[in-house]
Parts: structure tokens; sequence; C-alpha cells
């Protein structure tokens, strides 16, 4: 297969919104962008739970960390590494680093992707052993795997129009367990959870940075898995939410990515938008029966059978083209 989509073509898509309404017919250019593939993204997921559960403090944890500032070094990023000390909802200290991989610094308009890397200590929605540890194959792994994907397109592939940031959150999963409340958070921390996303909001990486928008992909391999319009992305990021989504449909994936409105969720890309200001969206799986998630979430059922290298690799595609779109 060539090593570029070329897409250069021109389409009449009609789209239906939520409501159920035919919409308006669009002329469709899209400009050639790199091919992603799908057997090198479940690679990647499939080497992180190789590593066993990223739990921080344990050596899963660190030796996964080593693993992802490498492969970003591999691939021609700058990389840093932002270390910092959390305590958790019942009361450990957590030795957590966010990894940033810096791409084409020196264009000013940036584009920051992101997802977490931890994995949650236990399994608290598993019927049959709910403190029992699990893989997070999806929950994790999943989206770091689409996003080590891009980072070998963008190594060895003509450079897109903006500067591109890939940053691994760490801590993301550490909130109370199922059914608990934690105690008082301490004074400036909005959540026990989404630790690193707080961490690096109010100290980036680089004390000017910001982004044009941003795009976490937070559970994107599952099987079966369809991403709805999420309420904060659409609250905070509706034109972000339709370039995206739009762009997907114009893949022919609108099967995938549901034309739809769907509720809201506290994640990483919350913090994001609230506190660092950067319109960003988040692609998340969304069940009509479960709600997000999905049943296997926070279970023992996230493996490696859970994940689908078509999800993977639509997945990466979609966010790729959005980014090789950028004027």
């Amino acid at each position: 297969m060539n090593k570029f989509f070329v897409l250069l073509v021109f389409l009449f898509l009609i789209s239906c919104g939520p409501s159920g309404k035919e919409g308006v017919k669009e002329k469709i250019t899209l400009v050639s962008s790199p091919h992603a593939n799908q057997d090198s993204a479940y690679f990647f997921v499939k080497k992180q739970v190789a590593f066993g559960p990223r739990i921080p403090n344990s050596v899963a944890h660190k030796n996964t960390g080593d693993y992802l500032m490498a492969t970003l070094k591999k691939y021609g990023a700058k990389v840093t590494e932002q270390e910092f000390e959390s305590i958790s909802y019942d009361g450990k200290k957590l030795f957590l680093r966010n990894i940033i991989g810096s791409y084409f610094p020196e264009k000013q308009k940036r584009i920051l992707l992101a997802a977490h890397w931890d994995t949650r200590p236990f399994a608290d929605k598993d019927k049959e052993k709910p403190n029992a540890e699990f893989d997070g194959a999806n929950d994790g792994a999943s989206g770091v795997g689409v996003l080590l994907e891009i980072a070998r397109l963008l190594s060895k592939s003509t450079s897109p129009n903006v500067g591109i940031d890939i940053i691994f959150f760490d801590g993301e999963d550490y909130g109370e367990k199922t059914g608990e409340r934690g105690p008082a958070l301490p004074t400036g921390q909005e959540s026990w959870w989404l630790l690193g996303s707080q961490y690096w909001a109010a100290h980036k990486h680089l004390s000017n940075y910001s982004a044009y928008y941003g795009i976490l992909l937070d559970m994107v391999g599952a099987k079966g898995s369809k991403f709805f319009k999420e309420g904060v992305s659409v609250e905070y990021a509706p034109s972000v939410v339709d370039r995206v989504w739009n762009t997907a449909a114009r893949l022919g994936h609108s099967n995938i990515f549901v034309n739809q409105n769907a509720g809201s969720i506290t994640d990483d890309h919350w913090i994001i938008n609230e506190k660092a200001k950067i319109p960003m969206v988040d692609i998340v799986h969304y069940d009509p029966v479960h709600g997000y998630f999905g049943d296997y979430h926070h279970s023992q059922k996230d493996n490696m059978e859970l994940i689908d290298k078509e999800i993977l690799g639509t997945v990466a595609q979609v966010v790729v083209q959005v980014v090789y779109n950028e004027p």
C-alpha cells in the first residue's frame, strides 16, 4: 500500500444531526495524510499490557513510563518528563510523571493530543474480584497506543502545517472506589481523579504554552466501539467536535463516529478546558445501553481480548486526517 492516503477528492456528503433531519450537502476536500497502520497501533497497546498493570508506584508503571519516553525519542520527538508527587484519595503518596513528546517545536500553531497511561489500581466494578488488578488494555493503553502510532507516522512522513504535542497524563484513574466518597480535597485540587492533567494545567511544560485545540483519546479500542459527541466537548469546543466528526464522516466512518450528542463525563479534557483554557474534545466510547465505557469498565474484562485492531486504526486515521487538514 502507498505510504500516503491520497484523498484529494471532492465528495458530496449528506449528514444527519442529532435530530435525525437531513443536513446540508457540503463540498469536501481532504488533503493527503499518512496512512495509519492498525497492526502497529495494536502492537503498541499489547506492548503496554505486557508490562503488567501500570499502577502508580509499581515496577510495571516505571517500566512502561521508560518505554513511552524511549519510544517517543525513537520517533524523533523532543521529550519532556514532568515528575511530580500527589496524594491519593486513600492517603497514599503517588510518584507520578507526565510524558510530553513535541513535534515541530518551531511551529507556533500547535495541536495537543493526549491520553492517560496509568491503570486503575483495582477492578472495583468487577462483580467477582473488585479488589483485583486488571490489564487496562482499553482504559489507558488503547489511547496511548493510537498516539504512539501517530508519533511513528510523524517521524516518517511529510510534516503537517502545525506543531504537535503528545501528552501522556499520569494518575488519571486513581479516584475513589465506586460508591465511596473521598476526604476533602486539598486546596486548589479539583478532583481525586485526573491528577496528571491537573498538575500539567498548573505547571505547563513551557510557561507560555498554548494550543489551537486538543483531542483526548480515552477507551478507543474496544470491539464494537461507538464514539458519540460527548457533552463537555460540545460545551467547550463545539467547532472542534464538528471538525473531528465531520472528518470521520468524510472518511466513511460515520457508523463509528456517531453524529449524535451524548451526556457529559469528567475526564482530562474537562481540566484542560477549564484550567488550561485550551478547547479540547474527548473521543471516548459510549454505549447507549450501558452509558459511557461499557460493561468491561474497571473490571478484569478489560484485557487484550477486548481490543479491535480496526477500531484502533480508524481512530488513528481520523485524528491524523484532522491534523493534516489544518491550514
